[in-house]
């Protein structure tokens, strides 16, 4: 698994009119190429009447699943540069969908690459692209008295707590960037005195946070 990548925070929704043509652009973030197929599929649905829904999405951390459609829009003029739009962004697992409103008139091949590339950038742009960042989860398990100090050490140290629970022991589940586990073990070691038992227990990724 990658280290990091760039990703939306969101889907967002731009409208823009040019030349008395509508165009608007759908951009959400997709973590399979499945999500993505749907999420056309569902603006298709919604926008029916109109003439055309440009799409394009780059699914995988590698961006291994690429695909483009320009939905009867001439051959290269729509999916294309709404596909090229999302790789020089650099972001993964997302899809983007312009639909497109004809105003009466007819902006030739070289407007209508402009109009999607304008309309797939705004998308983007309000949809915020984020660093999502891979975490390793260490359980933690101690004792009841060492709660208050764990906790306090973890939120003095930039480690999120993901999950807590409470049996004969306390299991505190936190989140160390990747590279940065033997940080966390150490960190607990120095402040239970090497009395908390520590395993890992899974990935998984989250948006940016400050350098531990």
């Amino acid at each position: 698994m990658l280290p990091a990548y760039l990703t939306l925070k969101q889907a967002s929704e731009v409208k823009i009119e040019i030349n008395k043509s509508l165009f608007i652009a759908y951009a959400s973030p997709a973590e399979t190429e499945t999500a993505a197929v749907s999420f056309i599929e569902d603006i298709k649905k919604r926008h029916r009447e109109a003439n055309h829904n440009c799409s394009a999405y780059v699914a995988g951390q590698h961006g291994e699943q690429q695909k483009a459609d320009d939905d009867g829009e001439p051959g290269g003029t729509a999916g294309r540069p709404i596909l090229e739009v999302i790789n020089k962004s650099g972001v993964k697992n997302t899809v983007i969908v312009v639909t497109r409103y004809f105003g009466g008139i007819k902006l030739g091949a070289g407007g209508l690459i402009r109009a999607y590339t304008q309309a797939a950038a705004a998308g983007l742009e309000a949809a915020t692209v984020v660093e999502k960042q891979l975490h390793t989860r260490l359980a933690i398990e101690i004792n009841y008295a060492l709660l208050g100090t764990v906790e306090n050490q973890l939120r003095l140290n930039n480690y999120p707590i993901e999950s807590k629970e409470f049996t004969d022991v306390v299991k505190i589940t936190a989140l160390a960037r990747k590279g940065k586990e033997d940080n966390l073990s150490q960190l607990i070691a120095d402040c239970t005195s090497a009395q908390a038992i520590l395993r890992e227990t899974g990935e998984i990724y989250l948006e940016s946070m400050p350098e531990i």
